[in-house]
């Protein structure tokens, strides 16, 4: 049996005049909205990031061509504009929040744009979307020691959990970096699934740590999102990002190992 592969998609910030810093990865709202009109076109299955995964940990079916919509880091225009867009279609989604940017007492300053606030991140709770924990100032997990990374990850959880009610069960590293390290911090800390990135068709054999996403940016445009939807754009589209990645995870690792060192010294 051929093994399924999922698209996961990962949006930012959903906007029509956004940042600089953000504008690459972003999309208007005219552009989401079509987007959730080729979904629902095609016969796709929107699920949040928990639901898949408890499908695939517990063994039970998938339903007919899934696809995951996320979004990370926590921009106003999730709430304003594509809230109201996955009402109109009935779609769950999954939002992935760095605590330390979303506007209100815990705000670590760093957002690159404007950020939801608590109330907002309520409503969109409370609309079905799922809250999923993104660390609280947005570093390169796999740079932190361990007290670092587990401060990053023990505080987004605890904020989430203190503003919702609920612990945040999913999890998505910040610029899709981790290790074997981050990965056992992660689960260590309550969340039972990580999404990275990696820009390939999410598949079970990737186990619930490490599945991978696709990014969708301001420059994608009808014809490449209906290629990415089924995993005929993913290789060619993003091969560049995959090598420029890994061989920015070896220098990444290397610089870690010369802190590690220098810190032995002193």
């Amino acid at each position: 049996m051929t093994e399924t592969r999922v698209p996961i998609l990962m949006y930012h910030a959903v906007a029509e005049r956004p940042s600089g810093a953000t504008r690459a990865l972003s999309v208007t709202p005219e552009a989401f909205d079509e987007q959730l009109a080729v979904i629902a076109d095609r016969g796709l299955t929107p699920l949040t990031t928990a639901a898949l995964a408890d499908r695939w940990r517990t063994g039970r079916p998938l339903p007919a061509r899934p696809v995951l919509i996320t979004f990370d880091d926590g921009y106003e225009g999730v709430h304003r504009h594509a809230l109201p867009a996955l009402a109109r279609h009935g779609f769950p989604a999954t939002l992935f929040v760095s605590t330390g940017w979303i506007q209100g007492a815990y705000d670590t300053g760093g957002a690159l744009d404007t950020m939801l606030d608590w109330p907002q991140v309520r409503q969109l709770a409370d609309a079905g979307v799922e809250i999923g924990g993104h660390s609280h100032s947005h570093p390169q997990l796999d740079q932190l020691d361990d007290p670092a990374l587990r401060a990053e990850l023990t505080r987004c959880r605890d904020i989430v959990a203190g503003e919702l009610g609920a612990l945040p069960v999913s999890f998505a590293y910040p610029y899709g970096y981790s290790s074997r390290r981050v990965r056992t911090a992660v689960r260590e800390n309550g969340f039972a699934q990580a999404l990275a990135v990696g820009n390939a068709l999410a598949r079970r054999a990737q186990g619930p740590y490490a599945l991978r996403r696709v990014t969708v940016r301001r420059a994608t445009d009808a014809e490449e999102f209906a290629r990415l939807l089924d995993g005929r754009a993913v290789g060619r589209a993003f091969a560049r990002d995959r090598a420029l990645t890994k061989g920015y995870a070896v220098v990444r690792g290397t610089r870690r190992l010369r802190r590690r060192a220098a810190g032995a010294l002193a």
